[in-house]
């Protein structure tokens, strides 16, 4: 759905040419506000990994279910490239002024939003039990069908023509998805 939103855009600006769009391809956001006032809140079952862990660590579930132990990657478990919400809203700023500015080379445009690196499943479990001092309990069960072995962004682009970096941390991401999490289960 994505794709084809994004093909939607590009055709609408193609036939109108004073249509301008810039295209963010987030890769795996995470974190919440570091005041801990806006975050993610699943409804029913979370669909991203780091729910999954905050809400184990909190007591709401027994333990995470990490799928797959045997990829090709140093640990076993699958790569992602985790990127901080808060990193994410910088680049709508950059994307909004450059569109304000008219500095857009055409009138669509796309950029790939991620660190550039990916962490493993279990490079995410270690950053959040160091940065919450808690120790997740967790269990390494089948892999799923589907699951790719690493994913990550080519954010050169990103970088060279928004003149965008990431600035936050793995760390600083799992901190503040905890901080968020305790404070809407901890009253």
């Amino acid at each position: 759905t994505k794709q084809i939103g994004e093909e939607i855009i590009r055709d609408t600006c193609k036939v109108n040419s004073n249509l301008k769009s810039i295209a963010l391809r987030y890769f795996n956001p995470i974190g919440a506000h570091p005041s801990a006032e806006i975050g993610e809140l699943p409804i029913g079952v979370p669909q991203n990994l780091v729910p999954f862990i905050t809400q184990t660590a909190i007591g709401m579930r027994e333990q995470l279910s990490v799928f797959g132990g045997d990829y090709p990657t140093p640990d076993g478990t699958c790569i992602r490239d985790y990127i901080h919400v808060v990193d994410l809203a910088k680049a709508h700023v950059v994307a909004l002024q450059r569109l304000l500015e008219e500095k857009n080379l055409s009138n669509y445009e796309v950029f790939n939003l991620g660190t550039g690196k990916g962490s493993s499943v279990l490079e995410a479990i270690q950053s959040f039990d160091k940065v919450s001092g808690e120790k997740l309990k967790y269990q390494i069960v089948d892999r799923r069908e589907g699951d790719v072995v690493a994913a990550y962004a080519e954010t050169t682009k990103a970088n060279d023509v928004l003149g965008w970096k990431t600035e936050l941390t793995l760390d600083d991401a799992m901190a503040s998805a905890w901080k968020w999490e305790k404070k809407i289960r901890i009253k």
